[in-house]
């Protein structure tokens, strides 16, 4: 059995290693700088537009969720525990320079965010048997391109990655995070893991409760759940990181300077600052990955771009406020390790600098895949109860994002059960599929599990990242001009903004063609 486990942690470890080479770490960063020069850098231009559109709630429908309901849809994708357990892994792996180039990625991420979203909206379907709005890469690659190949190949990877992969990380986060207060409990025996402590089953079964819950209740009670907790959970989380911040403000200068210093120095890793850095943001802020872009397409709004700029609003409150909120929590207080080189918990390990340790001055092999360094941080200022406050943050983070990539691999394997003729009930399968990812998530190795979240984020983005080049130079740069004809009704100063696809030569957005149809037959019939 061991052997086994051994064989296919290999194999994870070969494909992790194949998806994340190095030309993908610049592909990433590149594509996010290309996008931000084409659209003249609309997440700086257009940010008070931003934080506008942010509080509309007045344009949901009996079919579409609010602008806002679709943010806290994609946060709650976006925040979950790569904000607290993947910054600590960025740390632990990278060091501090890795936190630089994750707010680096999320700058550039923005623009990237922009595009998809908008193609999101502008490609989206009004599904009348789901009674709502869908979207995503595999439709706006299959309307925009033609190619219905790719918008299959991407759903199949979605469903698989949103569906199992992904949703892995998460509820390890959560069971790790219980671990860490209570403690393993007694052991279990079970068939399929082993010996498990009795409080991870206990986290387990809480979270399988809850989400089955919630996801038989379809994306409008997703998208109210996650409008309540999700602005109140990463608002609270930081409030805990600037309490910390303001007892050591003398030492923010001194940390800024080190995370800059750091992501540049050779001797500190140069090129493992930026390969976690831009992982960690990645895989956090979801930009590139074209999830982001599901929820997106779920709202209803009045013009494709007001979505695009909340959506790329939406990856700075992600890493500029929630990932640097933990990264000031681990750095302030130097409750961290940097590992040298990367390995699956309970190996044996060497390190590169060790601050993390016990009273009697041992180092503490704490794994950076995990809450430990943010709790540990936490309970050096706020005692016993510092562990508990991140254990709840961890809980909300990770339950939430749970709940966005169901929501994303439910809407792709509706995309695959309209292409095949499948029975609308296969959405039961991935609901099933969620559950098991959970079990096996929450019960299995942090190391182990990280990477298979990793193969996930990877093979979304890959696909995604090269659709939207294609469709860039291919498809006569529809998010561009959509900005433009948006940017003209801003400066005509339009009360209500409108969308006509065909005047601006973007073919195929049926919903937005039959839209304008709408209006007009409802214009005539007025007497």
């Amino acid at each position: 059995m061991q052997q086994e486990q051994s064989a296919i942690e290999t194999a994870v470890l070969w494909l992790n290693d194949v998806i994340w080479n190095p030309s993908f770490i610049w592909l990433c960063l590149g594509v996010g700088l290309f996008f931000s020069i084409m659209t003249r850098f609309a997440q700086v231009r257009h940010f008070t537009e931003m934080c506008r559109l942010l509080f509309r709630t007045d344009d949901s429908t009996e079919h579409g969720i609010s602008s806002f309901q679709a943010l806290s849809v994609s946060l709650s994708g976006r925040v979950g525990i790569g904000n607290i357990a993947g910054v600590a892994a960025a740390i632990g792996f990278g060091g501090p320079g890795a936190v630089f180039w994750m707010w680096v990625v999320a700058f550039l991420g923005a623009s990237t965010a922009y595009v998809e979203s908008t193609l999101g909206q502008i490609y989206k379907v009004h599904d009348k048997d789901a009674g709502m709005y869908l979207g995503g890469p595999a439709y706006y690659f299959e309307r925009c391109l033609g190619w219905r190949w790719y918008g299959i190949l991407f759903a199949v990877a979605a469903t698989f990655a949103c569906g199992l992969f992904l949703i892995g990380p998460q509820a390890n986060g959560v069971a790790s995070a219980m671990v860490q207060i209570f403690g393993e409990g007694q052991a279990v025996t079970t068939g399929i893991a082993g010996e498990v402590g009795s409080h991870r089953l206990i986290a387990t079964a809480c979270v399988l409760v809850l989400l089955s819950f919630i996801i038989f209740g379809g994306i409008r009670r997703i998208a109210s759940f996650a409008q309540v907790i999700v602005p109140f959970m990463a608002l609270a989380y930081i409030v805990l990181a600037m309490i910390i911040v303001f007892i050591n403000i003398n030492r923010v200068p001194e940390l800024l300077a080190l995370i800059v210093s750091d992501a540049f120095n050779p001797a500190a890793g140069f090129g493992a600052a930026i390969g976690m850095g831009v992982k960690r943001g990645i895989y956090s802020n979801e930009a590139g990955q074209g999830t982001g872009a599901h929820a997106a397409a779920a709202a209803a709004v009045e013009h494709p771009v007001q979505q695009g700029l909340v959506q790329a609003f939406s990856v700075y409150i992600d890493t500029l406020f929630v990932c640097t909120a933990t990264a000031l929590i681990i750095l302030m207080t130097k409750q961290y390790n940097i590992v040298a080189g990367q390995h699956f918990a309970g190996e044996a390990t060497q390190y590169i600098a060790t601050y993390l340790k016990d009273a009697s001055g041992a180092v503490i092999n704490a794994d950076p895949g995990t809450t430990a360094f943010t709790q540990y941080a936490t309970a050096s200022v706020f005692g016993k109860s510092g562990p508990v406050l991140v254990a709840l943050a961890t809980f909300f983070f990770a339950f939430t994002t749970i709940l966005a990539y169901y929501y994303i691999a439910e809407t792709n394997i509706l995309y695959l059960a309209r292409k095949f003729g499948w029975q609308r009930d296969v959405t039961l399968i991935v609901k099933l599929s969620a559950m098991l990812a959970v079990t096996y998530g929450a019960v299995g190795s942090a190391g182990y599990i990280w990477k298979l979240g990793d193969i996930g984020v990877g093979l979304n983005a890959w696909l995604n990242i090269i659709g939207l080049l294609i469709i860039f130079f291919r498809a006569g740069r529809p998010t561009i001009r959509a900005l433009r004809d948006y940017e003209r009704q801003q400066k005509e100063k339009a009360t209500v903004y409108t969308f006509d696809p065909q005047a601006l030569g973007i073919k195929h957005a049926t919903f937005w063609e039959e839209r304008i149809r709408a209006e007009a037959e409802k214009t005539k019939a007025k007497p």
